[in-house]
């Protein structure tokens, strides 16, 4: 077993997601506590270019091939086992993404290696790992050690900065051959990539944004919270069960399923916290909470809260703009 850190690379169409960066300024400061490398794991059919962004590792690991050209969680879990097995890395860190959440698993369960999953944080104590993972929703934190010589572990986006994992110039690339076995997906086939319909709006390009969470109880109450969002010049987004009720687009979501989104001013009303939100909004440069419930996770993230009824506070807030203007 080696002191090694391997970070896999997530990227769709050739653009390299933000949660890698921030895996890799992670792993990094990682590898440096444990005295190891850091190594980059890029899984597709090239790895032209995409090796170029990743100047933090010490080397890029590319397990190159036409048949994972599009992600197959049963191919791409033969690809990255086959190569851990034979690499032992001490640690591999994947991002808790849609693709991560079924790479983590399928791997840990292969391999047979403990798999910490929903971890915001990691560090190195004494020699060991620990991981701090969100369970409850994110109600809770968790600090679990490590057992055994290696652990996977699946990253909230949004937990490190992706800044401390971008570096100039590319690392040395290794390309290793695909093994047989990713011939084992073959019974799950990719078919077709379904983006999203062109927005009214660009809810990432938004210096201010006023999202409305389930407290707002009905779509009728929306007009309320979006007449403060225009007194203040920004757009109205919103968290999930608001566009699963059909009250707004998708293209206004915010969180893991809709976009993430780093505005001069983010205020969440009516929004509880769920770590799968906060994944979406936690880099705003201000942000500022209304909920009834003190507990409420939205407030661990803030940096100004009121717990109080939102159908009290919006429209005083609104007014006072409004006056100030």
């Amino acid at each position: 077993m080696s002191n090694d850190i391997f970070v896999v690379v997530e990227q769709l169409k050739g653009k390299i997601s933000d949660i890698t960066f921030e895996m890799l300024g992670k792993g990094r400061e990682m590898a440096d506590a444990l005295g190891g490398k850091l190594y980059a794991v890029l899984i597709g059919s090239q790895c032209a270019g995409l090796a170029d962004e990743l100047g933090k590792a010490d080397g890029v690991l590319c397990v190159a091939d036409v048949r994972l050209a599009n992600f197959n969680p049963t191919a791409y879990k033969h690809a990255l086992g086959e190569l851990v097995r034979e690499r032992a890395p001490r640690l591999l860190m994947i991002g808790n993404t849609s693709m991560g959440m079924d790479l983590a698993a399928g791997v840990s369960a292969l391999l047979n290696i403990p798999l910490i999953a929903y971890c915001n944080n990691l560090r190195v104590e004494e020699g060991k790992i620990v991981a701090t993972a969100q369970i409850y929703g994110g109600k809770l934190f968790a600090d679990a050690e490590a057992t055994g010589d290696q652990l996977v572990v699946s990253i909230l986006a949004g937990s490190f900065s992706a800044d401390a994992g971008k570096a100039t110039g590319g690392a040395p690339v290794e390309e290793i051959k695909a093994p047989l076995s990713i011939n084992g997906g073959a019974g799950v086939r990719f078919k077709q990539l379904i983006e999203p319909e062109a927005a009214d709006v660009d809810i990432t390009k938004q210096d201010i944004l006023v999202s409305v969470g389930r407290g707002i109880q009905s779509a009728d109450n929306l007009e309320l919270v979006e007449e403060l969002a225009n007194a203040l010049g920004g757009v109205l987004s919103s968290s999930r069960p608001i566009v699963d009720n059909g009250w707004l687009p998708k293209a206004r979501q915010v969180g893991k399923s809709g976009a993430t989104v780093k505005p001069k001013l983010y205020f969440a009303v009516g929004i509880s916290g769920a770590p799968e939100h906060l994944e979406g909004m936690r880099d705003a440069g201000l942000i500022i909470a209304i909920n009834s419930d003190p507990k409420a996770p939205i407030f661990d993230v803030a940096h100004y809260g009121i717990a109080a009824d939102l159908f009290d506070v919006v429209p005083a807030l609104t007014e006072k703009i409004k006056e100030a203007k």
